[in-house]
Parts: structure tokens; sequence; C-alpha cells
């Protein structure tokens, strides 16, 4: 065998997918799975408690604000603007995004259904970044912002088994539930 198929051979026998990733490599990437995560987390929190970050305390949903009403029905450019006005406020609307703030939230930081975690991050940034329609708003960066990287950051998250390092994602991985759908990895 020469040395190149060696080489080869000795990858397709590593133990977990993405452990070809330098130890530090991994480590970085958990730290931005974790910082991620937060930034989903505390997205939910202070909507739901009203820390006076984001949303003031008389607008937290526990005092009966929307979560979504102000953001949407404040929409005011792209070609899917009355789409978003009919939609703020709704029920649907509000449990949804909350439900995917909290569960893309406690995935990443956890470690676990990143799979899962990323696909929903994905569509809930695809969603807000037409809501703000950057290409009519004077950003700085019509097409690459912050909903456009952290939708990327969930895919490397994915890809990488980001949740070994640093979090539950080895033992998730075990269950026999997630060995039965892969895709819950």
């Amino acid at each position: 065998m020469t040395t190149v198929g060696h080489h080869a051979a000795q990858l397709e026998q590593v133990e977990a997918p993405g452990s070809i990733l330098t130890k530090s490599a991994a480590k970085a990437i958990a730290v931005l799975r974790v910082a991620t995560g937060f930034v989903f987390l505390w997205a939910f929190l202070d909507k739901v408690f009203g820390f006076g970050y984001a949303t003031p305390s008389a607008k937290a949903w526990i005092n009966g604000g929307s979560p979504t009403k102000g953001f949407l029905s404040s929409v005011e450019a792209g070609p899917f603007q009355g789409m978003f006005h009919s939609l703020a406020g709704t029920t649907f609307a509000n449990w949804a995004f909350m439900l995917g703030l909290l569960g893309i939230g406690l995935a990443m930081i956890l470690g676990v259904g990143l799979r899962v975690a990323s696909v929903s991050a994905i569509l809930m940034m695809a969603m807000m970044w037409l809501a703000e329609w950057p290409l009519a708003s004077g950003s700085s960066n019509p097409i690459v912002d912050y909903h456009v990287i952290y939708a990327i950051s969930g895919v490397i998250f994915a890809l990488t088994y980001a949740g070994h390092t640093w979090g539950l994602g080895r033992r998730w991985a075990t269950l026999p539930l997630v060995q039965k759908n892969r895709w819950l990895i």
C-alpha cells in the first residue's frame, strides 16, 4: 500500500465523523456553537420576560406582548411586506418564532440535534433576512449580514459534529432513537 493509500485508509477508519479536526479547531467551533446558541436563547428569554434590552418589560410575552408583532408589522420594504404584515402578532407566528428560538438555542448550547437546529436556523434566518430586506434598507452589506452568518454557522456545527466537543452530542448520537433516525444528530 502506498503512503497515500495508507493515509486514505486511516481516514476511512476514523472513529467519529469530524474527528479529523484538530483539538484546537474543535474547541474553537464549540465556543462558536455555544455563543451562537446563546444568541438564540437570549432572544427567547428577553422576549418572554422583557429584560429591557431588545424587549421592554411591558411588551414581554408573559405580560401579554407579542414576540412578532412589532418586528413584522414594521417591515417597510421587499416583495414579502404584505405577507409579513399579515403574520405579525398571530398566534402561529408567535409560537413558531419562540419555539424556534428556544429549540435552536438549547440544541446549539447542548450540542444535540444540530442537524435539525441547523435547518431551523437557516429557515428562521432566511425569513428574517427577507423581512428586513437589506437590499433596500441601506445596509452596509445588502447580501451577507448576520442572518447569513448565523445560518452558515449552523451548517458548520451540523457538518463537523460540533456537539461532540464540550456538548452532549456524543452521548446523544448513541441513543436508540437517534441511531434509527440519523437526521436527529
